[in-house]
């Protein structure tokens, strides 16, 4: 999984991505893959673990949400017990990356199942 993780956030690092990952709620990174554009600071646990805080407090569960901060854009998607964070170029086709989300969502449910057990 971790293999087929990196081979597709790589093909679009070209595209404006800098970072992917899949975090728990505490923000314990599970799998991730890395631009050599990105700031080392986006991989730290704030930005996941905030989205948790946030959807958990929210009166409904929120499955998607777009960001942009400075010159960046973060998209995160619940999947509960896990979160996928992609931060990417302000500037960067954001549907591109809305899309990926949905590939990784597919790609990470047999984690998803067996974390359920």
């Amino acid at each position: 999984m971790e293999a087929k993780f990196n081979d597709i956030c790589t093909r679009l690092f070209y595209s404006g991505l800098l970072v992917a990952m899949v975090t728990d709620r505490d923000g314990v990174i599970i799998l991730k893959s890395v631009s050599e554009g990105a700031k080392e600071n986006m991989t730290e646990p704030t930005i996941p673990t905030t989205f948790a805080i946030t959807n958990n407090q929210a009166s409904v569960v929120v499955q998607k949400i777009m960001s942009v901060y400075d010159k960046y854009q973060v998209i995160q998607l619940d999947q509960s017990p896990l979160i996928i964070t992609l931060i990417a170029e302000s500037t960067a086709n954001t549907g591109l990356f809305m899309n990926l989300g949905d590939n990784l969502l597919e790609l990470t449910e047999p984690l998803v199942e067996a974390m359920k057990e």
